[in-house]
């Protein structure tokens, strides 16, 4: 059996409520002064994204326009990831790039939910009442008109990428194995080059609704999630890389930000004492190794209460210095992998961690050369994701 290839990051695309571009997020994670919304969305918490110039990635206004705003995100992002890797425009290379991305469903029509929320607890029959409206106000067309797969396919469209394209969906979990794929086909030999990540657009109701229904919205006043594991502040982000072969980047002269090592997906039974732990702490093991030398931990919590507490229990036995990325720039569902890997890549590129914030009690200061970065994400109804990212010698 063949070993396995490394697999090089060349190109990052990240944009959030911290800016965009890696040079922003470095400034502004140095800073650490979160961009927090606590007014427009009351009562709940919101990282709402930075002003962004879409033209600068999505010439086209009539691509804009047909596109969602967690698409445009999407794709704006995937634009920066290809410039950053320098393939942006290259036919030959874009031919044969594979794309893997994350992606939610298409945004509800909030006029009708609101209507139908506000009638139906004065309806005799609310089950009647509920199924007349499913024949009416809430035609198939308005879903299945933006498709999970959209996003793959307006990046195809603006950017060019049209080697193989696959899409997952399924909150966090989907985020961390849009890049697993991407990685292991890379790993394998069954790939050269592929684009991994997702967005998401935390900057609309209906979200907020689903979350809020479940008790899971974060209420403000901001605070951090890993210390009170109080609810999920949402927050509008995209995240791309460009993961290659080192053979493949060495043929046309590209030098690597970082190197992914690891990334790894399994999913607890909820609701069974320990699993969470167990699974987490299991994973994290597998991704350290023999030595925890310039290690630190980026984890990506949601701060959906149980699962963020169990996180925030194996991080603490773990010993190592621990970075929230959520408490930065928002949690991102399906982007959140993705990005929490951008600014590990970043900060392994940087050689050292950004500060920690006040009131965090698991973020300690860290002098250390920083070598190698263990990212950690516990979905906030299911699934556990793990991955490394080192520096390249």
């Amino acid at each position: 059996m063949s070993e396995r290839r490394d697999v090089w990051i060349t190109g990052i695309g990240l944009v959030s409520s911290l800016g965009e571009g890696l040079e922003a997020h470095w400034a502004a994670l140095n800073e650490g002064k979160p961009v927090v919304d606590e007014t427009g969305f009351a009562p709940y918490v919101v990282h709402p994204l930075a002003k962004i110039n879409f033209d600068a990635q999505i010439a086209k206004k009539g691509d804009q326009r047909q596109m969602e705003p967690w698409q445009r995100i999407g794709t704006y992002a995937a634009g920066l990831a290809l410039d950053s890797a320098g393939i942006k425009g290259n036919k030959d290379i874009l031919g044969t790039t594979d794309m893997v991305v994350a992606a939610g469903g298409g945004e509800r029509d909030q006029s009708v939910d609101g209507a139908i929320l506000t009638e139906i607890e004065k309806q005799p029959k609310p089950d009647v009442f509920l199924n007349e409206q499913l024949q009416s106000n809430l035609r198939p067309t308005l879903f299945l008109a933006q498709l999970s797969n959209l996003l793959a396919g307006n990046i195809s469209i603006v950017h060019g990428v049209t080697g193989s394209s696959r899409t997952f969906m399924g909150e966090e979990s989907s985020g961390t194995d849009a890049v697993r794929i991407g990685f292991s086909r890379i790993a394998a030999g069954t790939s050269e080059i592929a684009l991994v990540g997702g967005a998401y657009n935390a900057e609309r109701r209906d979200m907020l609704l689903l979350y809020a229904l479940k008790h899971l919205a974060k209420h403000a006043p901001w605070s951090p999630v890993l210390k009170n594991a109080n609810g999920v502040p949402t927050g509008s982000a995209g995240a791309f890389l460009v993961l290659e072969s080192p053979e493949h980047a060495t043929a046309r002269g590209a030098k690597p930000i970082a190197k992914l090592s690891g990334i790894w997906s399994e999913r607890a039974r909820r609701g069974d004492e320990g699993a969470i732990e167990a699974t987490l702490a299991t994973m994290i093991a597998t991704a350290r190794g023999d030595t925890a030398e310039g290690t630190a931990i980026l984890s990506a919590a949601s701060g959906a209460p149980e699962p963020t507490k169990a996180e925030a229990l194996v991080l603490e036995r773990s010993g190592l210095p621990v970075r929230s990325v959520t408490d930065r720039v928002g949690h991102g569902l399906e982007a959140q992998m993705p990005v929490a890997l951008a600014i590990a890549a970043l900060s392994v590129a940087q050689g050292r961690l950004f500060p920690p914030l006040a009131g965090e009690a698991l973020e300690k200061p860290f002098d250390e050369a920083l070598k190698r970065v263990i990212v950690t994400g516990v979905g906030h109804w299911r699934g556990e994701g793990v991955a490394l990212v080192e520096s390249v010698d």
